[in-house]
């Protein structure tokens, strides 16, 4: 979904790297996207096909050992723009039953597995923006999204994958820096709730 967004909305080209690319992924435009075959620890494969990138887009939210093999690739090759797919809850700030809930479903375990993984880009080093994720599902022409910054409550206890693909989009278009250096909380607006509607 946000390959088709960043193809249809901006002039982007796209560089999908991934365990399997050219087997998993199939792209839309062959002239604008590059899939590549690679492992995410493996840090001199990962600067080869970053260099001349603007951005990059991660979504391996409590793989540690990779965050920290792409954080040594940008820094090689110079990338200091990085999105990073994380989930709620990594700073404890999920407040009420949709907390508990959330804790309960996902794990206290592996809630800090995540918040380890997420805090290599969370730095001067990076200009970053984390995503906190809260529970997707799908539905189709649905792009509402609502944030929350660092330090605030979490609010919303479901976002459509739509939505987050357009936030992408508008994270990447900014003109502005108002996403940069931001971990924000991303949900739907109305929806908070004690769990998802689809549980």
């Amino acid at each position: 979904m946000a390959t088709d967004s960043l193809l249809r909305q901006t002039d982007a080209d796209l560089v999908l790297y991934a365990r399997k690319a050219t087997t998993r992924l199939k792209a839309t435009d062959t002239q604008r996207v590059r899939l590549v075959d690679g492992d995410l620890t493996d840090a001199p494969t990962l600067a080869k096909h970053m260099k001349g990138v603007d951005a990059v887009y991660i979504n391996a939210a409590g793989d540690k050992e990779a965050k920290q093999a792409i954080a040594q690739a940008m820094q090689t090759t110079g990338v200091t723009r990085v999105i990073e797919a994380s989930i709620l809850g990594i700073y404890d700030e999920v407040p009420g039953a949709f907390g508990k809930w959330n804790t309960r479903m996902v794990g206290a375990s592996r809630i800090r597995q995540v918040a380890e993984a997420t805090s290599v880009f969370e730095n001067e080093a990076f200009d970053y923006t984390i995503l906190r994720l809260t529970w997707l599902y799908n539905q189709a022409g649905n792009t509402k999204y609502m944030l929350t910054q660092k330090g605030e409550p979490f609010v919303g206890a479901q976002v459509t994958r739509q939505a987050v693909a357009q936030l992408l989009v508008d994270i990447i278009t900014a003109t502005d820096n108002r996403f940069v250096k931001t971990s924000l909380g991303v949900s739907e607006p109305d929806t908070d709730w004690d769990k998802p509607s689809f549980y």
